[in-house]
């Protein structure tokens, strides 16, 4: 696929596999680096995390703790000026084995930064138990 026939939702996509891919790794830095400089988790219970530093280390503990793969799927995305995108879409949350750990909906704030869409806002809540 060619530039002049990607979609916002096809980049939204690929930035999405490159999370995946990071994460199955095992990468905390990496994570980190997928975000914008001045990014944002916003994470359920807990105060938002930011910058670098902080991502890296709240993704590394998520790992500690036995995560293992993270599958996202986009169900919508909003490209609301050149640089500035919203995304909606669902998360599994995988440990040993492929064992479901967790699932639920997230909501995504993109910014377009060099060359690359990156996360700037981050905000999940889990489905389990509903």
């Amino acid at each position: 696929m060619d530039a002049l026939t990607t979609t916002i939702m096809d980049e939204i996509r690929q930035a999405n596999k490159t999370f995946e891919q990071t994460f199955g790794k095992g990468d905390g830095m990496g994570m980190a680096r997928l975000y914008t400089s001045d990014g944002m988790l916003l994470p359920t219970g807990s105060e938002p995390v930011q910058g670098h530093e902080g991502i890296a280390a709240f993704w590394q503990g998520a790992m500690q703790m036995g995560i293992k793969e993270a599958n996202l799927r986009s169900v919508e995305v909003e490209q609301l000026n050149p640089d500035t995108a919203i995304e909606m879409g669902n998360y599994q949350l995988f440990g040993h084995n492929h064992q479901i750990l967790d699932h639920g909906k997230y909501v995504v704030v993109w910014k377009h930064e060099g060359n690359n869409w990156k996360l700037h806002r981050d905000i999940w809540n889990s489905s389990q138990g509903a």
